[in-house]
């Protein structure tokens, strides 16, 4: 008899909460995306709840919207993620360190090193978030006036995964074998050049760091337009989507899979983790009124502006009081701009309405009590919606509190949610195999 399936969370913090209104929410740290005691609270909180990734998200850009937006919201400051995650490791032992790295905007080299070093200094917790960066606004920060067609920023980000894994394979694992008496410090048949030169990339190697604990960092992707999926199947081992109903969600997880198999990928190597805000009170009516409180936070000239982004062009124009006007196709990422669209169609929403839904946030929300969050939780993992979710929090601490002392209880007794880590490393919580070294022929 097969073991019964366990959900996997994966929390998603900016480093805080993601909601445009969350910084204002009653109880809530106004400045906790950027100060370390609160980040460090946030996640031996999410350690203690058995999470099994804190995941760092990033943007390169800062002036991506008007500035009447832009002081409303609570993320023009925030740590770089490789600095932050590096400092956690050293308040954490469990709990996977993911981080969000351009393939559009750095060198594979600098990335297979970073998050080479994370793995090493945390004891082999790492992952890599694999984005190729839709915002033109982040372009001109790396002095690119013109982006790439959307189809060959994924070609790009493919070739980008070859190197940065080649590159991680630059050394076998026995490698460095240290010996004081001969005076040799590592066996030269042992370390690997990529000398890799393709379409997009050139990197010669090898990487000047020891391949990884975990010989690979786990790979995150999180892309939901074809192209994404595509690289999804190719090279993902979680990834995170946004997936408004189950049946959506089902459609993904299907298709994903499925991908997986016809490319010869085994389905259970990947964790499908669909965005969720979620929202713990005593009844369905108290945390509806939560939410309602926590969206007349956002001001509109914040959600205009978040809408502006989703669309891939400028919402601030259309009349807030009537409906989306048809919205041509742009190099900005497509899966935000087809959310926006459906949101729109399926629930007859204003242009004003649609902004203030999409600038607080836009994803799958389960809320009310405790009991009623588990059993959708559990309907989701059962019925091939999902592998678990990746969670976030309307507001902190509260909303992360609440999920890991009232929620997590109840998952736990149900048995469809750890009682502890299954290992040390990220892989060995996941459930995933130890990558081989790809030059060693046995």
């Amino acid at each position: 008899m097969s073991a019964k399936r366990k959900l996997h969370f994966n929390a998603f913090m900016r480093p805080a909460t993601i909601h445009t209104g969350g910084w204002r929410y009653p109880g809530g740290f106004a400045d906790a995306n950027f100060n370390l005691n609160h980040i460090i609270r946030f996640i031996q909180k999410l350690e203690e709840g058995k999470f099994d990734t804190f995941f760092m998200a990033d943007h390169l850009a800062l002036l991506n919207m008007p500035i009447e937006a832009l002081k409303r919201s609570a993320t023009p400051t925030s740590f770089e993620p490789m600095t932050l995650l590096s400092a956690l490791a050293m308040v954490t032992k469990k709990i996977g360190l993911v981080a969000t790295s351009s393939t559009t905007y750095d060198a594979p080299y600098h990335v297979a090193r970073r998050f080479a070093s994370l793995d090493h200094i945390s004891g082999g917790r790492s992952g890599w978030n694999i984005v190729t960066t839709a915002n033109p606004n982040a372009s001109r920060n790396f002095g690119i006036e013109f982006q790439m067609e959307h189809d060959e920023r994924y070609s790009r980000a493919k070739e980008f995964y070859d190197v940065v894994t080649g590159l991680w394979d630059s050394w076998e694992d026995d490698a460095f074998v240290r010996n004081q008496k001969t005076g040799i410090f590592f066996d030269t048949e042992k370390m690997h050049i990529l000398n890799h030169q393709g379409k997009y990339l050139k990197s010669r190697g090898p990487l000047n760091i020891g391949r990884p604990i975990q010989g690979w960092p786990v790979i995150v992707q999180a892309g939901a337009s074809n192209a994404g999926r595509q690289l999804a199947a190719e090279t993902a081992e979680v990834v995170f989507t946004s997936q408004p109903t189950i049946d959506h969600a089902r459609e993904f997880y299907s298709d994903i899979k499925g991908r997986m198999k016809q490319i010869g990928r085994n389905p259970r190597h990947m964790h499908i983790l669909p965005a969720c805000m979620v929202i713990i009170a005593n009844s369905l009516e108290d945390a509806k009124e939560r939410r309602a409180k926590l969206d007349s936070l956002v001001h509109f000239e914040s959600a205009i502006a978040s809408l502006s982004i989703a669309l891939g062009t400028d919402a601030s124009v259309f009349d807030p009081d009537e409906m989306l006007p048809d919205i041509p196709e742009t190099n900005a990422g497509q899966s935000s701009r087809e959310k926006a669209i459906r949101i729109a169609e399926e629930e007859c929403l204003t242009v004003r309405q649609l902004a203030q839904r999409i600038g607080g946030h836009s994803s799958l929300c389960l809320m009310g009590p405790p009991e009623l969050v588990a059993d959708q939780m559990e309907e989701w993992l059962s019925t091939g919606g999902a592998d678990g979710f990746t969670i976030q929090f309307p507001y902190l601490p509260q909303g992360l509190d609440d999920f890991v002392e009232k929620l997590v209880p109840i998952l736990q007794k149900k048995g469809i949610y750890r009682e502890d880590y299954e290992g040390n490393t990220l892989r060995e919580n996941l459930g995933l195999p130890r990558p081989k070294n790809q030059f060693r022929s046995v």
